[in-house]
């Protein structure tokens, strides 16, 4: 296999042992068609020399790449979905392929699957992904990525030939199998497993597995304190997702238990959406009928979350000194939503004397103005920087309004953070690169009727050109 020196392969998750996960098989599809494969993602893992056919190979058949877990792993856990306990979970169509360490750093990465066949926890399903929900996660995670959010990346995508049975969408549909590059599959649910069956050993084992492989910094923490510090930190990384998700207008759709990580990091996407207007109670997937996912909740759920945690780690450590880690959530999703938000505005963050009336005016206006969200952001990217540009915008009359007046004064003294883009080729559109739903269905349509990806590949090509102009900071793969 071509591969290059940045290639580090590894099969950590097989050292916790066989109660943490199930030894599996992919599903022998009738067909392997090559629809995306992430080649810059590919580059910085040593993977990019790959050929097409090789690359089936590995990430269509699923034959392991070397040095790597010699077979796949469906990983255990439990989890609240819609805040009821559900203990019949585990991937029930995914697993863990493969594990590789990131060159430079030695950060422990993960390449595992959606819609790769049954495992012991498929429970009533079939194992599969359709078509379109991998065209959904591909575009979802490179969007997110270019707003500055810390995403699991959409590695390959591949049609598989079958046709499912589907409620939410027409049927028969199209199949296909993808696999995602993310820092970690270590959910919150891994931990309530075990808090669940009472095992001590095995949660303690788990900890001190997640403090080497993805906390390294807590290496000297011993005891009960290394539990605390770890779920203080898992509490910070959440908590800065979180922000950027509110900063990018983003609604995860499904924040159970079982789809927040450990390392913060998102991902797992399924009926997401950004939202067109400022909207508290816009709500992505359908089936949240109490909207306990709506858009501004999701700072609550992932609280509620992160609480769960907590519980799951007591017998680990004093409730009371677990309690005082959870105490960061709030202030740290706070601050970093402010410095999302601005960085998104395209400007240099001043402190929170400056920033915060900023913040609260420009949320202000966008929820008494019914204003587009992302063409606002678009329109004002590095201040008055844009005026005359945003004078040429669709929504230009909002900014007449006296609570944009307000905003104009509040980012007073806030410079732009890169002025140069402002001459970029993206910034003298009239509308920004956006994926609305009425867009999503755009581009599936013809990929449906006619097998016509040209929409796809044009958006992707537009999403990237948005993620150079913003030039946000981007995770550390």
């Amino acid at each position: 296999m071509p591969v290059s020196p940045r290639y580090q392969p590894s099969a950590a998750h097989r050292e916790l042992g066989e109660q943490f996960y199930d030894e599996v098989a992919a599903a022998d599809f009738p067909r392997l068609d090559l629809r995306f494969r992430n080649d810059r993602v590919a580059a910085t893992v040593g993977l990019e020399s790959l050929r097409d056919a090789e690359w089936l190979a590995h990430f269509g058949r699923f034959a392991p790449l070397p040095g790597s877990l010699p077979v796949p792993l469906a990983l255990r856990y439990h989890g609240h979905q819609f805040r009821a306990y559900n203990p019949n979970l585990g991937d029930g169509r995914g697993f863990l392929f493969a594990q590789l360490r990131e060159p430079g750093t030695g950060r422990l990465l993960d390449l595992a699957t959606k819609g790769s066949g049954l495992t012991p926890w498929s429970r009533e399903g079939d194992g599969r992904l359709t078509l379109k929900g991998g065209v959904r996660e591909v575009l979802a995670a490179e969007m997110l990525e270019a707003l500055g959010v810390d995403t699991s990346k959409a590695f390959s995508l591949i049609e598989t030939g079958e046709r499912l049975e589907r409620h939410d969408e027409p049927s028969p549909a199209r199949s296909a199998v993808l696999v995602r590059l993310s820092h970690s599959h270590m959910r919150i649910g891994s931990f309530q497993r075990y808090a669940y069956f009472q095992d001590r050993d095995s949660l303690e084992k788990l900890v001190d597995h997640c403090v080497a492989h993805y906390y390294p910094a807590l290496a000297g923490e011993e005891g009960s304190a290394r539990a605390v510090a770890f779920l203080e930190a898992v509490c910070k990384s959440v908590a800065v997702t979180g922000a950027r998700w509110l900063a990018a207008g983003f609604a995860h759709g499904v924040l159970n238990t079982d789809n927040i990580n450990i390392t913060g990091e998102s991902f797992d996407y399924g009926p997401w959406r950004f939202i067109p207007t400022f909207d508290l109670d816009f709500t992505a997937a359908y089936f949240d009928r109490n909207k306990i996912y709506a858009f501004g909740k999701q700072p609550t759920a992932l609280a509620w979350n992160l609480a769960r945690l907590g519980e799951s780690l007591a017998p680990l450590a004093p409730a009371a000194d677990l309690a005082e880690a959870q105490g960061v959530f709030a202030p740290t999703l706070q601050r970093a939503f402010a410095n999302a938000l601005i960085a998104r505005a395209g400007l240099v963050a001043q402190g929170p004397a400056q920033d915060d009336p900023l913040v609260a005016a420009l949320y202000g206006f966008l929820a008494a103005s019914d204003a587009p969200f992302e063409q606002v952001l678009f329109d004002w990217f590095g201040g008055e920087a844009s005026a005359d540009r945003a004078a040429q915008s669709p929504s230009a009359a909002l900014y007449a309004r006296e609570d944009f007046r307000a905003v104009r004064r509040a980012w007073a003294g806030h410079a732009p953070r890169r002025a140069e883009a402002l001459s970029d080729a993206y910034f003298q559109r009239t509308s920004p690169c956006s994926m609305l739903i009425d867009e999503m269905e755009a581009i599936w349509t013809p990929i449906r009727e006619a097998d016509d990806w040209s929409a796809f590949y044009a958006k992707l090509a537009d999403i990237r050109e948005m993620a150079a102009a913003y030039g946000l900071e981007k995770s550390a793969f």
